[in-house]
Order: C-alpha cells, then sequence, then structure tokens
C-alpha cells in the first residue's frame, strides 16, 4: 500500500511529531470526511509500499524524512513552488527559500525523491499568461538539475476554492481551453530547456497540449526507482484524468495553516486555526471528527 501524506493538509509543515507518533505506533486513524466511520491505516514497514508526501515547506520535517529513509521505505516529496504574490499565498516560504528547499531534498535524497509542483495555476489581471511564463522560467532555472518533472494544472472552481478566492477579493477567471493550451505548451518549452518534464496533473481537456504529458502524482514508477526495486499498485485515480496509483491518504480537511486563497481543502483560516487548537499529536488521528 502506498501512503500519500497528505493532498488533505501539509503534513511536512505543521504536522511532523503526530507523524513521527504515527511511525512509532505503526498505524493511524483517519476520519472520514464524508461523516461514516474512521478508516485505520497501517504504518508498519511491513505494510507501506512507499510515501509520498505533499508539502510547502519541507523544512520541518528533515528529521521525519530521515526516520522514513532509514526504515528502508522509499518516498519522493511533491513539493509546490509558484512565487505568486502574498495577497494569493500568505503564509508560505518565500520562492528563494523554497528553492533552496528543495535542492537541498535533491541533494540528500536523490533528484527522484523530489517533484516540483507549478501547480495551481491562477490567472488574474496582473496573473496573466506573460506573469506566469517569467516566473516559471526563473523557477525552472532555478531548480535545474534538482528534478526532472514539473506538474502543472489550471485552478479548478471548487466551492471552496470559489469562496476563498472571493474573500480574498482576488478577481480570476478560468481561461478557454485554447489559452490554457498555449500557455501550458510554452511552460512545457521552459520546462523542457532546463531538463524538465511538463505532467498535466488531471487536466484531460489538454492531453493533446504539445510537450505535456498526464500527471501520475502518486507514481508507484518512481517509487520504483527510489526503491531501487519494483513495486506494483494499481493505477487508481480520484477524478476524471488523474492516473495515481491507489493509496491511502492519512490528512484532514481544515487543517492546513498557510492560507493560500485557492485551497480546496480549507473552508477558511478560522476554521483550520480552531482544528489546529484541537490537534493532539499523540491522538491517533490528525484532527478530531467535526
Amino acid at each position: 500500500m502506498i501512503v500519500s501524506a497528505s493532498y488533505r493538509t501539509d503534513i511536512p509543515a505543521h504536522y511532523g511529531r503526530w507523524f513521527l507518533n504515527r511511525l512509532e505506533a505503526g498505524h493511524c486513524m483517519v476520519p472520514n470526511p464524508y461523516g461514516g466511520p474512521p478508516a485505520r491505516v497501517g504504518l508498519s514497514p511491513g505494510e507501506v509500499d512507499g510515501f509520498v508526501f505533499w508539502t510547502r515547506n519541507p523544512g520541518p520535517f528533515d528529521a521525519a524524512f530521515e526516520v522514513v529513509r532509514a526504515r528502508g521505505t522509499p518516498f519522493f516529496v511533491q513539493m509546490t513552488i509558484t512565487g505568486y504574490p502574498r495577497a494569493v499565498e500568505p503564509h508560505v516560504p518565500g520562492p528563494e527559500a523554497a528553492v533552496a528547499m528543495l535542492r537541498h531534498l535533491a541533494a540528500r535524497h536523490g533528484p527522484r525523491a523530489v517533484v516540483w509542483r507549478y501547480d495551481p495555476i491562477l490567472v488574474t489581471a496582473e496573473m496573466d499568461a506573460a506573469w506566469h511564463r517569467e516566473g516559471f522560467a526563473r523557477l525552472a532555472r532555478a531548480l535545474r538539475g534538482a528534478t526532472d518533472e514539473v506538474v502543472a494544472s489550471f485552478v479548478a472552481p471548487y466551492r471552496k476554492t470559489a469562496r476563498n478566492l472571493a474573500q480574498a477579493g482576488l478577481a480570476w477567471r478560468d481561461p478557454e481551453e485554447p489559452e490554457k493550451r498555449e500557455l501550458m505548451a510554452e511552460l512545457a518549452a521552459i520546462a523542457g530547456e532546463h531538463g524538465m518534464r511538463l505532467s498535466l496533473c488531471a487536466q484531460p481537456a489538454l492531453a493533446d497540449t504539445p510537450g505535456t504529458a498526464p500527471a501520475r502524482c502518486v507514481d508507484a514508477a518512481r517509487l520504483s526507482d527510489v526503491a531501487g526495486r519494483p513495486l506494483r499498485a494499481r493505477e487508481r485515480g480520484n477524478r476524471p484524468g488523474c492516473l495515481c496509483a491507489e493509496s491511502r491518504d492519512i490528512g484532514a480537511y481544515d487543517t492546513c495553516l498557510q492560507g493560500c486563497a485557492y485551497c480546496y481543502a480549507v473552508s477558511g483560516r478560522s476554521a483550520a486555526l480552531r482544528r489546529r487548537a484541537a490537534h493532539d499529536p499523540a491522538a491517533e488521528a490528525l484532527a478530531p471528527r467535526g
């Protein structure tokens, strides 16, 4: 079983002590976001084929990466770096600090152990196609040699996302497909110049964009490369166009404190602060129900 930690929250940034406690205990409990009974997820070495970590700030998790590595469990990190303004991403490391952290991970664990995410692409009057091309190119130059893949997608108008963007006062728009395809092709060409392929995360309408390929964010092949042995997992995406391998996510919604305006996993910063206050690093679950 592959364990995802977590696309529901940033465990490396905020919940490293809880994660280490659960590794020692050999399991965790995951609340059902739809109100059903919680699920037990085994975390002992014999039960976990590999971890996929999702983060904006891996710095606080350095010791946990070393523990996972010492257990012989392969992992890789999906790390988001966009360089967006503070009005959009108020509580994430700046791009220079984030680049340094990604390069540190690659130097310590290998470039196959890190994937850069330029995700999601948010289009506003100020952050137009030219802005994205320039910012993406700066980041790609800075990350050359540290990773071989960058994952991208456009903002999806989920209910929480739309509400959070409106509350942040951001007048954004969802571009038409030809405009999306043109920008993705340009970003793919830039990525290629810096030794990376650009993968599209759950963007089936853009599948024919030149220079791109569908993303497998939970990627058994990448974990196999990190492990140095084959790992097998069936494909089981969780939305149209998703080609991820089957996994179990151990995070909880409404627990990330970074306050990104486009977030789909948090209904608001006040909700995240309340759940963070109720968090117990010794508890079986990252957050209590409700």
